[in-house]
């Protein structure tokens, strides 16, 4: 298993900023459906919920990571 977090961390380093928005929407649709499924009791492993909340907030980070980095080359 950590392998397959390590994996997607590298592959989510590796896209560029247009594509993190794009891996971004999807992540948050993903989770509107599992919440939606939740709440209906469609649901079988509630731990989804949680890995695609730390998935959101993963490329969250590296957004802002490549602004700062972006705003420090700048100045």
């Amino acid at each position: 298993m950590a392998n397959r977090i390590t994996k997607e961390r590298a592959e989510l380093r590796e896209l560029d900023l247009a594509s993190l928005a794009g891996q971004l929407k999807a992540a948050k649709q993903e989770a509107l459906n599992l919440r939606f499924r939740a709440a209906t009791g469609q649901i079988d492993n509630h731990a989804e919920l949680r890995a695609v909340r730390r998935r959101i907030a993963r490329i969250n980070t590296l957004i802002r990571q490549r602004e700062i980095a972006a705003a420090e080359a700048g100045e």
